[in-house]
Formats: structure tokens, sequence, C-alpha cells
């Protein structure tokens, strides 16, 4: 049975017992950290995980920590990381630091050590990342380098050594060539040196270093002591033979051949000369050979010598030595006598040398020192850093072939060298990186290039300008790119050709079509440059299709200029011959040009002299020449002439009458060359009788001006056609003109023309046709001169109007009527009337208020009133307003002046009134 009933709905249900929440349990690391794993926020978990290290937990510690924490806060973790990064690395410089310091100090323990070796373990530390500066390795280093320098200091001594022993061996020989007397005075002090040598020699020896100088110097100092004492034993026998030959005569003679001299003079024994002894005869053929031998040898030295060679010297003095060995007793005494002092030069040579190799050496050591202690502002770059180290370094083996190796010398470069080096390896990393970067942006160029081209067949709108912009834009990119190295450079080029020539082919396609086009025009040019006649028409077309097609289509510059000078050479010609053919037709009008150019001269000279009347006067003349009426004049006194001459000659009844003389000269004031040859001829002809004179014509009460340009205002227009349209003589068209009208050409009878006749060709009566065309000098030179000469009689006009301004303030100021200008200075906007009312106003005593009068002549003229004066100047233009009957301040102003001028001067009044007259008194 179930102890439950499914029926039993109102069973209480079993009481639940409520477990309480889980409270926050501390972590089991936070109280080691501090309270970091407790901390609310990012930031103090940081703070207290620093403050943690600043402790100086353990490894294991911090690795715990850094598990737990990196899941939970990678910020904090951060710092434990990096801890932890810096205690392995510490931890594995330890380890190669100790394992070269095992290696040094297995150098150190060994009794030969190799100066290679040495140098070798502190290159290989250096590039195994050891810690050289650190302990123990800086002690292991500098102990490394003093055993270096106590070898290198034997193996220098050992070399002193030798040369002392040469030198001492040299002074033992040159006592032999002296008195044995003198020989035996020093002695002792020989036999200290001797010793001396000796024992330094020994010391050598006994060094502890010894064993590990290079094997070439132990065979050199044994060398050295066995000569020398070899040398010493000979001379201290031969010595001691000379001391008893000198005591006893029957005694041997010393083996010196001067000291032998010295005792047989002591003896009274003639001195005889030593018999050489004869050289055995040898076949021709062997001495030949022997000779060629040591001559080339011979040969060989000297040449070392003169150039220089320390190391091939040596080895051609070795061959050399080994050839007087063998061929020595072959050869004459010459040839052994040159081949002793080529041995003797070599030697020279090879001890200079050595010691000048030395100072090179020294020369590149402090270069290569000084590469990075130069001032700041003078610091070389990452380039000619690396180009000076490869140099010093090429400069250093230079100096390596020809001298013996200095090691110490070598260290201090080399370390030098590899210093400067870190800031080329800097340098080359950045160069390395800009490269990679500058090949990224190329190739992200070809690619924008390519997709450009395949988006734009054609130029969008037919803008072939922009089209081919737009690729220039592309090739400016390209070289400024950046560099790259030369290999990768190779291998964009030609990705980057092919994809500017895919884009820039349609415009190549244009410029082609263009170029022919434009061929063909040179080729219509050159027809029309050559026709007899220049159709300028013709000419102006074919250059607008040139501009049109060149706007289109672009092309490089230099093809561009060179067709155009080709299109514009042909039509050049034809101008140019024009322009010849017109200069010629001006030189023949040359009479008149010179009389206006005279004209034209005269009133720029007028005009430079600055007076009005001169240069009024000068404009009639260069009218007058322009007029022809100085050639007419000219033309009309020879005439005159002629006329007496032949009234003298003719009777009496064929003279004229005064009043038909005086008729024809004033004929002659309207007339310009051809009248005056009119006048000529009609001197010379028979006189017939003249009509009656027409009367005098009525006084012309009112003209229309003539206000075309160039003509006289004063002087009233020409008449027009007589009668209505359509009104026609009765001979029609071809018929004769209405004799009413006049001839055609009347109406420009009096139009001032400088520039000659009709171009029609057409002739007809009065200058218009009569006068020739100027030439282009004397037309420009005439008209310079006219636009000179108004503008300076405008300036001279403004000078005397300011003048006279200046003088009537003056007036006022002074009070002094008889200082007011004169009417014509004063111009003819000033009548007689207003000069009087001024001087008569000036004339009294200063009365009235002048404030209303001066806003009246400022309303006159229209200038601006000072912006204290603006409220009223308002107020009287709302009177005025109101008085619509009273005159406007325009036509009363000559009285607003005189009553300004009545009242009292004042200087800011003056001001207002001098800027008001110099508007209303402009002419």
């Amino acid at each position: 049975m179930f102890p439950f009933s499914a029926l039993k709905k109102t069973a209480e249900a079993p009481e639940v017992t409520q477990i309480p929440a889980k409270t926050n349990e501390p972590h089991p690391l936070d109280a080691m950290t501090g309270g970091a794993f407790s901390a609310q926020t990012s930031g103090e978990r940081t703070a207290k995980v620093r403050d943690w290290l600043a402790g100086g937990p353990s490894a294991e510690q911090m690795q715990a920590v850094f598990k737990e924490l990196s899941g939970k806060d990678k910020g904090a973790a951060k710092l434990l990381r990096e801890k932890l990064d810096e205690i392995k690395r510490s931890r594995t410089q330890e380890s190669i630091a100790q394992e070269w310091a095992d290696k040094a100090q297995a150098l150190l323990a060994v009794a030969k050590l190799n100066i290679a070796d040495a140098l070798a373990w502190q290159r290989d530390a250096a590039k195994a990342g050891a810690p050289l500066s650190k302990e123990p390795l800086a002690t292991l280093k500098g102990q490394l380098g003093d055993r270096v320098k106590v070898i290198e200091d034997l193996q220098h001594r050992v070399q002193v050594q030798r040369e002392a022993a040469v030198l001492l061996a040299q002074r033992i020989e040159v006592l032999s060539t002296k008195s044995w007397r003198d020989a035996q005075a020093v002695v002792d002090p020989l036999h200290a040196d001797v010793d001396h040598w000796q024992a330094q020699a020994t010391s050598l020896l006994n060094d502890a270093n010894w064993p590990s100088v290079e094997a070439k110097f132990p065979p050199l100092l044994d060398a050295s002591r066995a000569q020398l004492l070899v040398v010493w034993d000979a001379f201290k026998s031969a010595l001691a033979l000379a001391a008893a030959a000198a005591a006893d005569a029957a005694a041997p003679l010393p083996p010196v051949p001067v000291w032998a001299d010295e005792l047989r003079v002591a003896r009274g024994v003639p001195i005889e000369a030593p018999a050489k002894p004869k050289k055995p005869q040898v076949d021709p053929e062997i001495k030949a050979k022997a000779v060629s031998a040591v001559r080339d040898a011979l040969t060989k030295v000297e040449q070392e010598v003169a150039e220089g060679h320390g190391k091939a010297s040596a080895g051609a003095a070795a061959a050399l030595r080994n050839a007087l060995k063998e061929f020595g007793k072959i050869i004459d005494d010459k040839l052994e006598n040159q081949a002793h002092a080529a041995l003797a030069a070599a030697g020279e040579l090879e001890g200079w040398q050595r010691w000048r190799a030395d100072q090179l050496r020294e020369e590149l050591v402090a270069k290569a020192e000084g590469l990075l202690k130069r001032p700041e502002g003078q610091a070389m770059g990452g380039r000619k850093l690396q180009e000076s180290l490869r140099a010093l370094r090429d400069q250093w083996k230079q100096t390596d072939q020809g001298g013996v190796p200095n090691h110490a010398l070598w260290k201090r470069f080399d370390d030098a060298c590899n210093e400067a080096h870190k800031v080329v390896e800097v340098w080359l990393e950045k160069v390395k990186a800009e490269s990679a970067e500058h090949r990224a942006q190329r190739l992200a160029l070809i690619e924008e290039v390519n997709a450009w081209a395949a988006a734009n067949p054609v130029a969008l709108d037919d803008d072939w300008k922009g089209f081919n912009r737009i690729l220039h834009q592309f090739g400016d990119r390209w070289r400024d790119g950046g560099h790259v190295g030369e290999k990768a450079f190779a291998e964009l080029q030609p990705l980057w050709k092919a994809a500017i020539n895919a884009a820039a082919a349609p415009l190549e396609a244009m410029q082609k079509r263009s170029l022919t086009v434009r061929q063909a025009m040179i080729e219509e040019a050159k027809v029309l440059g050559a026709a007899p006649e220049l159709r300028i028409d013709a000419v102006k077309a074919l250059q607008h299709r040139w501009q049109a097609e060149a706007h289109v289509v672009p092309m490089e510059r230099r093809q561009e200029q060179k067709l155009w000078d080709a299109f514009r050479k042909p039509i050049d010609d034809a101008f140019n011959r024009k322009t010849a053919e017109r200069e010629k037709a001006d030189a023949a009008l040359g009479e008149r040009d010179r009389m206006v150019l005279d004209a034209a001269k005269a009133l720029e000279a007028a005009n430079a002299g600055g007076d009005a009347q001169a240069i009024r006067s000068a404009m009639n003349a260069l009218e007058a020449a322009l007029r022809g009426q100085a050639q007419a004049q000219a033309a009309v006194q020879a005439a005159a002439e002629t006329d007496e001459s032949k009234v003298a000659a003719a009777p009496v009844e064929s003279v004229p009458s005064a009043t038909e003389t005086a008729g024809a000269s004033q004929t002659t004031d309207t007339v310009d060359e051809g009248a005056a040859a009119a006048v000529s001829d009609e001197a010379a002809a028979p006189l017939e009788p003249k009509a009656a004179p027409k009367a005098a014509p009525k006084p012309v009460v009112a003209v229309r001006g003539d206000d075309r340009p160039g003509m006289k205002k004063t002087e009233p227009a020409p008449m027009g056609r007589g009668g209505k349209f359509g009104d026609r003589k009765e001979g029609g068209r071809d018929g004769a003109r209405d004799a009413s009208r006049g001839p055609r050409d009347a109406k420009f009878a009096g139009r001032p023309d400088d520039r000659g006749p009709r171009r029609d060709g057409r002739d007809g009566a009065g200058p218009w046709q009569e006068a020739p065309r100027l030439g282009d000098t004397a037309f420009r030179a005439q008209r310079d001169a006219l636009e000179h000469a108004q503008f300076a009689l405008r300036k001279l006009a403004a000078q005397a109007h300011g003048e006279a301004l200046t003088h009537l303030l003056g007036a006022w100021e002074h009070r002094d009527a008889a200082q007011v200008p004169s009417a014509q200075e004063l111009g003819n906007r000033v009548t007689a009337a207003t000069r009087s009312a001024w001087t008569k106003a000036l004339a009294q005593a200063p009365a009235g208020d002048a404030s209303t009068a001066l806003l009246r002549l400022e309303m006159a003229a229209e200038t601006p009133t000072p912006a204290e004066h603006l409220s009223a100047r308002r107020m009287l233009q709302l009177q005025l307003l109101t008085k619509r009957n009273d005159p406007a301040p325009a036509q009363t102003w000559g009285q607003d002046a005189a009553t300004v001028l009545a009242s009292s001067f004042d200087a800011g009044v003056a001001r207002r009134l001098q800027n008001v007259l110099k508007v209303l008194l402009k002419p």
C-alpha cells in the first residue's frame, strides 16, 4: 500500500527546511597578495598586485597568482607576466653567462693561450647575447684582455730585442774599422750592454706567458742571441790577439785587417795590399744563367722596394739571398754589390713599413672610435655610417697587406666598428620595413591602375585632358612611392609598365588620330601660305580648327610644340611677306610721314616742358601736318614763286588781278598734297577769268554739334541726303546723281581722317581721297603724342585748379580780396558775378553763421558730411522738401560759398569748403 492516497487532497505538505545562502569565502591567495582578488575594480587590483610584486615574492608564488588572475583580470595579470618573463630572461642570461664564464676560465687556465681564441671568445659571447658588462663575465673579459696585452707586449719586446741585437752587432762592426785601442777603451761598456741584452732575453724566456707567444717569435730571439754571441766572441778574441801582438812583436796579428795594419805600422813592417783571390774560371753558359737568375731576383727586389710593398719585398729579398748563396761565386763583383745594396734597402723598407703600418692603423682606430663621438648636429645617417665602416675596413685590409699585423690595434678597431654597426643595423631594419611598406603601396597602386583602366576604356564626356591628367597623377604617385630594393624594383617595374600602358592605350589611339589630323592641317597651312593672296578668313578658320583639336586631344609638350611650329611657320612667312610689302609701300610715302613725325616729336617736347600754351600750339601743328596743310602751304609758296617769275616774263595784259590772286591763295587753307599740286598746275597754266564771288553766307543761329569721335562739337554736322526715300533722278541707278544732293563724298569734306584715302580706290574731291595713308611708325607716334598731350593738359588743369583753390582759401584766411584768383583761373564754372560776390564777402569784416551754407554746398557737390553734422544735414534736407519753390543748392552754390567766405576762418570749415569746391569748380 502506498503511504499517500491520491484521493487525500487536503494532506498537509511536509515542511521545507530553508538552507542559508552561501557566503562569499575569501580567495586562498587573497591574503598573500594583499587583497588583490577581493578588490572591486581593475585599477585597485592592479595597484595591489604592483605593491605585492614590490615585496619580492618567489617565482612559484607569482606563477600561482598569475594562473588564477589571468582568467579574471588580464590587465593585472600583465604585470605578473612581464615579471615572470624578466625572471626567465635573467635565468637564461645567467645560464649563458655561466657557460661563457666556464669557457673564459678554461682559456685562462691554459698555459699556452692563443690570442685568436681569446678574441674569438669575446666576439662569440657578444653574438650569443651573454651579458659581458655584468659579473663574472666583465672580470673574465678584463683578465683575458690583460693576458692578451701581456702576450702582445712579449712579442713586441722580442722584436725590440732583435733590433737591439742588430744595433750591438753594428757597433762591434764599426769598432773593427777603427783603432784597436779605441775598441779596447769601450770594451767594458760594450760588455755591460751585451750582458744586459742577455739578461733581458733570459727574462723573456722565463716569463709565464712565454709559451703563449706566436711560434715565429722564439726562433727570432734565439737567432738574435746566437748571432750576437758569435760576433761578441769573435770581437773579444780579436781584441785579445791585438793586445798580445802589441806587447810581443813575435805574436800573431789579429784577423781584423785594420788592426793588423796598425800593428804592422807599429812594428815597422810595410803594408801590402792583400791579394784578392781570383774567381775560378766558369763555363760562359753557366755564368750567363747565374747572372740572369741573380739579375731577375735583383730586379724584382728593386721593383717591390720602389713600390713600397713590405711583404712582397721581404719575399723577393729572400729569393735574392738564395740566388746569391747559389751563384755568389760565379757572378762579378759589380752585380754582387748591387744585390747587397738592394737587400739593405729591402731591410730598411721592412722596418719602415712596419712603423708606417702601425701609424696608419692608429689613424684608422681613431676614425672608427670617432664615428659615434660626433656632436649631436653632425651625427651620421645610417647609409653614410655604413659606407664609412666599409671604407675603414677596406683600408685596414690594405694596411695589413703591407705590414705585420697588430692584434691590439685590431681589437680596438673591431670593437669600435662593431659598436658603430649597431646604429647601421637599426637603420637597416628601418629601411627594410619601409621597403616592405613601399612595395605594398606600389602593388596597391598597380592594382588601382588596372581597375581604373578596366572602368575607363574611353574618356568620360570626351575629356581627354582630364584622362591624361589622371595618368600623370598615377605616374607622380609611382615616382613618389618611396625607395625599394633593386631586386624588388626589377620585379615591380614590368608590372607597372604593363598596367600604365594598358590604361594609356585609349589616349594613345586618340593621339595617333590627332597627329594625322594635325599633319593634314599643316599641309593646308602650307597651301594657304604659298597662295599669292593671303586669305585672312581661311587662316583664322584653320587656326580655330587647330586650337579646337589641341583642346580636345592633349599630346606630349615637346611633340605638340614641334607640330605647332610646323603649322605656324608657313602662315608667319606669308604675314612677313605682307609686312615687308607694306613697309616697302610705307617707305614710298616718307615725306608726309617725316613731317608728322617731326610734329609728333615737337608735341612730345612740349609735353615734357609742361607749358599748356606750347602744348596746344604743338597739337595744332600736328593736326595741320595730319591734314596735309603744311605740304599744301609749301606747294602754294612754290607755286607763288613760279607765278612771280612767269608774270615778270609775260605781257602786261596777262597778269591776273590782285583779287584773283588772293582768291587763289585762300583756297589753300583746306587742301592737302593733292590740292597743293593742283594749285601749282593752275599757276603754271594760262589764267582764265574767274567767276563772280559768292555772297557771304548768313550767320548760323543754331547748329547741331558733331559728337562723332575725332570731330569738334563746336562745328555743325554735315547734312545728310536730301529728299525722301525713293526720290531718284530720271537716270535711275546708273544715271547722274541729283545736283541738289551734291557729290557722294561731299559729306566727308571736313572729316579729319589721318590715315589716308578710301580703301576702295575711288576718286573724289576733298582731302578724304587725296591725303596719303600714314605709315605705322608715324601713325603710332602721332597717336601717342596726342594721348600724352591730352593727359598733360588734364594734369596741368588739375594743378591749376588746385592752386586756385589754395589761393582762394588763403585769401579767406587773411581776409585779402586781392588774393582771390581771376575768373580765368577759377574756371568757366565761376561767373563774374559770383567772383565779385566772393571778393565783396572777403572785403568786409567776418560776420554770420556759415553752417547752413556749408551744408547746402555739400549737398550741391554730393560730398560726405562729417559725422557730427549729419543730423543737421538731414534736418536741412527735410526743410528743403517743404520749400518746393526755392532754388536747389546746386543752383545757389555761388551765393552759399560767398556766405561761407563772409564768415570767420576756421581750419575744419576750410577743409570742408575745399572738398566741396574741388567738385563744383571742376571744368
